[in-house]
């Protein structure tokens, strides 16, 4: 089944190659979307496709790449609104 989901992410995660790792990992899995860093420090990921591809992601989230320090994960699940491609912002 196919959902969206709306991730926000704090920590250390900008500067650090957050977003980057973020694309990569949701185009292996297929997914589109995008990643952006928020004026408050947070990353903010927006994801669609099917569900169990969005829960993986979920799981590469809350670590992040090497350098990543990830202190919390807020997550909200909505109906897709059709987004195509995966961009970082």
């Amino acid at each position: 089944m196919k959902r969206r989901m709306v991730a926000l992410i704090s920590g250390k995660v900008q500067g650090v190659g957050y977003r980057a790792f973020v694309r990569r990992k949701a185009q292996e899995l297929g997914l589109a979307g995008y990643a952006e860093n928020l004026p408050d420090g947070r990353v903010e990921v927006v994801a669609e496709g099917e569900e169990e591809d969005l829960k993986l992601l979920l799981h590469f989230l809350k670590r992040g790449p090497r350098l990543a320090e990830v202190a919390a994960v807020d997550v909200s699940w909505s109906e897709p609104a059709g987004l195509e491609g995966f961009h970082v912002y």
